[in-house]
Formats: C-alpha cells, sequence, structure tokens
C-alpha cells in the first residue's frame, strides 16, 4: 500500500514561511501596506481554471498577497489579451504576472506568454527564463511552481533521483522539456511520453517515478505503474462537483511506493510555490 503524499500540509510548510517573509520585509517600514501584487488573467470559462483561480484568490489573502485577477469572456480577441499584458508589464504596482492556462485553443498561447514581461513572469514559461532553465543546472532563479513542487516532493520523501528512471506523461512539449531538463541535473533518466504515445505503458512501468500531466481522469491505470514507484498526479479535471486526477488512484495507491492524491496532492503545493515565486519576483522589483 503507497504512502500518501499529504501536499496540504507541505503548501502550508511552504505558505508559512512565505507569510514570515513578508512580515519581515515590511518589520518596522514606514509603508507596512506595501505587499507583493500578482496578476492573473482568466480567459474562458473552463472548470478547472475557474477552480485553480478562485483557489488562488482565496489563499493569497492569508500570505499577504494581493491578487488583481482579470477574466476574460472566450469572446475577447487576442490582441486585447496582448494589450492587458502590455498594460501589466508597465503597471509598477504588479510585481508578477500570470496565465491561467490552457487558453481556449483559439488563441496563440506561446505569443501571448511571450508577451509577458520575463521579470514578471511568476510562472517560468517565458522563452528567455525556458533557455535559461535548459541551459544551466544552476536553477537559482524562479523555475514553473510545477517543477519546483517536484522536487520538492521528492525531497520530502528523501528519494535520491541519481541514475533513477523517470518518465513523464505530457501533452505539452514545453512542459516536457523543460521538467526534463531539471531533472536530468539532478542525475535522473529522463523520459517524456505523449499521452497518445502507442507504447506508453512500456514506458510508464520501467519508471521509478512516474509525474503525469494530461488532465485525463483515471488515464493511468495500476498495470502502467512499477511497482514501489513515486506517482506524482499533476492531472486535474473537473466533472461536476467532483474532482479527478490523470492517476487512478484506488487502483495505483495498492502498487506505487508513493503517490500524491486529486486534489491535496500537487494542487494545493503549486498554488504554494506561486506565491513563494511572486515573493522572490516582489524583493527583486522592490530591491529588498
Amino acid at each position: 500500500m503507497a504512502k500518501i503524499i499529504n501536499g496540504k500540509k507541505l503548501a502550508e510548510g511552504i505558505k508559512g514561511k512565505v507569510v514570515k517573509e513578508i512580515l519581515g520585509l515590511n518589520h518596522n517600514q514606514t509603508c507596512p501596506q506595501d505587499r507583493p501584487n500578482l496578476a492573473i488573467v482568466l480567459v474562458g470559462e473552463r472548470p478547472d481554471s475557474k477552480l485553480y483561480v478562485d483557489l488562488k484568490e482565496k489563499e493569497a489573502v492569508k500570505v499577504g498577497i494581493d491578487t488583481h485577477v482579470y477574466r476574460c469572456d472566450e469572446s475577447v480577441s487576442e490582441e486585447e489579451i496582448l494589450q492587458t499584458m502590455d498594460y501589466l508589464n508597465n503597471d509598477e504596482t504588479i510585481d508578477a504576472i500570470l496565465v491561467q492556462l490552457p487558453l481556449p485553443k483559439k488563441f496563440n498561447t506561446d505569443k501571448i506568454i511571450k508577451a509577458i514581461d520575463p521579470a514578471k513572469d511568476v510562472d517560468g514559461f517565458h522563452p528567455d527564463n525556458l533557455k535559461v532553465l535548459t541551459s544551466t543546472c544552476n536553477h537559482q532563479h524562479v523555475m514553473p511552481p510545477v517543477f519546483e513542487v517536484v522536487l520538492e516532493i521528492l525531497q520530502n520523501i528523501k528519494f535520491d533521483l541519481k541514475n533513477k528512471k523517470v518518465c513523464l506523461v505530457i501533452n505539452s512539449d514545453i512542459f516536457g522539456r523543460g521538467l526534463a531538463e531539471v531533472l536530468r541535473c539532478r542525475g535522473a533518466e529522463v523520459e517524456a511520453a505523449h499521452c497518445d504515445d502507442p507504447d506508453l505503458a512500456k514506458k510508464t512501468v520501467r519508471a521509478d517515478v512516474l509525474v503525469t500531466v494530461v488532465g485525463k481522469p483515471k488515464f493511468i491505470s495500476a498495470d502502467m505503474i512499477k511497482e514501489g514507484a513515486v506517482v506524482i498526479d499533476v492531472g486535474i479535471t473537473k466533472e461536476g462537483d467532483k474532482v479527478y486526477g490523470d492517476v487512478d488512484f484506488f487502483q495505483a495507491q495498492e502498487k506505487a511506493g508513493f503517490i500524491t492524491p486529486v486534489p491535496g496532492g500537487v494542487g494545493p503545493m503549486t498554488i504554494a510555490m506561486l506565491f513563494k515565486n511572486t515573493l522572490v519576483l516582489y524583493k527583486r522589483r522592490r530591491g529588498k
């Protein structure tokens, strides 16, 4: 039976450090209301995206970060979104910008992400930031929150990546390439596989660590998992009032060594890491 990784508990620890640092930065200052400011752009009506944005707004208040949410109908033009990016880039009160992904298919996601000022790119997906991420193993800069979550989970369970096999089940080359490089820098043998790969099960069952970010409920069955593997489920799908991960959790926990639940696993930790990154960008911009 797998040990369940309590993402909520780990997230509380991360957020606690953020709160402490924000309070410390503003202690005895003339403007104690000076707080990190995060802008979130939400386009369309995807239930999972709306869920995540609502959670980010709610949790940000608790850690001392001000959020500014720009909700746009799917009918909005790409030019209007780009104008919003330009406005936020030039708004001195905004320290960090997040575009909630995925965007509706009619939009050029790469173009919109590229329009974010790299210095305000809290998600770390701007091409300039990804280039730094994939070209060096000195990862002292802001990296995508999900990447940080994967590393935090493995560190928490004291899992040494050196010479271990990792399989990333993805639907985005950008995500897969960046995380693969981060893990290779820590000694892992990494293989990224698309969710429609005909040999997917052969690849996943060899992995000591399986990370899946697809967005298909119960897509990963127990027979696709290596005995004793670490399973990190990043995928999330909302159907009605229920939320599902990519992994068939109740089957998989009988076979895995460690596993993240959905909800309560990667999700809360990703939000906590987002706040951590917002604080880092705030400090850089304010010279603190």
